[in-house]
C-alpha cells in the first residue's frame, strides 16, 4: 500500500433542572409534553461542518460496556437501543480498547443515516494513518464523518502534530481521499493547547470538557476556548458532561438534567457525548435531551453554585494526559 489510491481502494474494499432550581411542577409538566409528544431531539448545525447533529451522542468509552472487553452481548445492547431512539451521533476512539468493534457490528446497515466519529492519539502520519485503517476496518465502514486527534494535552505535542512529517499530514490526505469528511481536536488537560490548536489549524471540530465544576477550576476550559471556537465556526462538542457520575455525589447536582443542561446552554455548544453503563440509562438520558431547554444565567449560575464543594472531584480528569 504504497501510493493513496491503492490505500483508498484497500479501505474501499476491506470495509430539565431540578431541586431548587426549577420547582417539580414544571419538570413533571415537561415530563408530560415530552411523554405526548413526538420523540424529537433538538439539533443544532455543528460549526462550520454545515451539517445537523443532534444536541446528544452516545459516547463510546467512560466506564460502560462500549469500552469493556468480554462484553459485547451488553455493548451491542445499549448501541440498538441508541438507534431504536433516534441517536444519529456516535463518538469512539481507536484506544477504546472493542468500542469500535462493537460499534461495527451494529452501525453499518444505518451508516447513511448517522454522523460517526473516531480518534486518534498518534502524533506522526503513519502512525495515524495505520489507526485510521484499522478504525475503519473495526467499524466496517468506508470513511468517518468526524476524524478527531485524541486527548491533545502539551504544546509540544502540537508542534509534532503540525511538522512535516506530523499527524496533520493524515488528516489532511484522509479528506483528500473523502476517508473522512471533517477533522477535529480534543482535550480535557490544558484548555490553553487546545485554543492554540484551533489557531494554528482550521479544524472542523473541538470535543472539550464542559460541565459545572469547570468554572471553578484555575485553569477553566469555557472561557478560553468557546470565544476563540465561536469566532472561527468550529463546532464545540461537550464532554465529561456528569464527570463520569462524580458530579452526583452528596453536595452536588440533583441529576442529569442540571447536568446535561447546563452544557448545552453554553454559548457555542452544539452538541454533548455521554456514554451509558446500561439501557436503562441510555434510556433516562435520552429523555433528559429531549425535554431539554435553554437555562437562563441566573439558573446556570446556581448550577455552578452547587458545584463549588465538589469541583475538583468533578474535574479529576484534567490531570489525564
Amino acid at each position: 500500500m504504497s501510493g493513496n489510491t491503492t490505500r483508498r481502494n484497500f479501505l474501499i474494499t476491506s470495509v430539565a433542572v431540578a431541586g431548587g432550581v426549577v420547582g417539580a411542577s414544571a419538570l413533571q409538566q415537561q415530563a408530560a409534553d415530552t411523554a405526548t409528544s413526538p420523540a424529537t431531539m433538538l439539533e443544532r448545525v455543528l460549526g462550520r461542518t454545515g451539517v445537523k447533529v443532534p444536541i446528544f451522542g452516545l459516547g463510546g468509552a467512560g466506564q460502560t460496556p462500549l469500552s469493556w472487553q468480554g462484553r459485547e452481548r451488553d455493548a451491542v445492547a445499549i448501541i440498538e437501543k441508541a438507534l431504536d431512539l433516534g441517536i444519529r451521533y456516535f463518538d469512539t476512539a481507536a484506544g477504546y480498547g472493542p468500542s469500535e468493534d462493537y460499534f461495527g457490528k451494529v452501525l453499518p446497515p444505518h451508516r447513511s443515516k448517522i454522523f460517526l466519529a473516531s480518534k486518534t492519539d498518534k502524533r506522526d502520519r503513519d502512525g495515524a494513518w495505520r489507526e485510521l485503517e484499522r478504525s475503519l476496518k473495526r467499524l466496517k465502514t468506508d470513511h468517518l464523518d468526524l476524524w478527531q486527534l485524541h486527548h491533545v494535552s502539551f504544546r509540544e505535542e502540537l508542534n509534532t502534530i503540525f511538522s512535516s512529517t506530523g499527524a496533520v499530514k493524515a488528516l489532511e490526505e484522509a479528506m483528500q481521499q473523502k476517508l473522512v469528511r471533517f477533522v477535529g481536536i480534543t482535550g480535557h488537560h490544558d484548555p490553553q493547547v487546545i485554543a492554540e490548536g484551533l489557531r494554528r489549524y482550521p479544524f472542523h471540530t473541538t470535543l472539550i470538557p464542559v460541565n459545572a465544576a469547570d468554572k471553578h477550576h484555575p485553569r477553566p476550559f469555557l472561557p478560553v476556548v468557546l470565544p476563540l471556537a465561536q469566532q472561527k465556526n468550529v463546532g464545540v462538542i461537550a464532554m465529561k458532561v456528569p464527570a463520569y457520575g462524580r458530579l452526583f455525589k452528596p453536595g452536588g447536582l440533583d441529576g442529569m438534567q442540571q447536568a446535561m443542561g447546563y452544557s448545552l446552554s453554553q454559548p457555542g455548544v452544539h452538541s454533548c457525548v455521554i456514554a451509558a453503563e446500561t439501557v436503562k440509562q441510555l434510556e433516562e438520558n435520552v429523555n433528559v435531551a429531549r425535554a431539554f431547554q435553554p437555562l437562563s444565567n441566573k439558573v446556570l449560575a446556581a448550577i455552578e453554585q452547587r458545584t463549588a464543594a465538589v469541583w475538583e472531584d468533578g474535574t479529576f480528569f484534567r490531570a489525564w494526559t
